[in-house]
């Protein structure tokens, strides 16, 4: 057991959309991320998901409304929901993220930015 230092953890890696693993937490993990642009439409049957922004503002879309997470805040989307996190004006958003280790990255969506694998730092 030994603290981790989360803004340390983010000088680790430098790619977008590419998620990091540095926890797990029984059947969870703890999963930080560097988001830029717009993502891709889809959604988690099976799991709910939280996102935490440390830097920046996150836009969450959802079909019906955008919801804005500012640094410190959170947002959990609920299973099912279908939603596209997006940045806004070429800025780079740090989140970290609590979700199962089963879940899925774009849920049943296919993209060329779906990752199976996250690596641990």
């Amino acid at each position: 057991m030994k603290a981790l230092n989360i803004k340390e953890k983010f000088t680790k890696f430098s790619k977008n959309w590419h998620p990091h693993q540095i926890a797990v937490v029984d059947d969870m993990q703890v999963i930080l991320a560097k988001l830029k642009g717009e993502f891709v439409w889809h959604s988690h049957d099976n799991e709910d998901e939280l996102f935490q922004v440390i830097k920046g503002t996150l836009y969450m879309q959802f079909r019906d409304r955008t919801e804005i997470i500012n640094e410190g805040e959170i947002i959990v989307v609920p299973k099912g929901v279908e939603h596209n996190p997006t940045t806004k004006n070429d800025e780079e958003v740090h989140v970290l993220l609590f979700e199962k280790l089963n879940t899925a990255h774009t849920g049943n969506v296919k993209h060329e930015r779906t990752q199976t694998e996250y690596p641990k730092i």
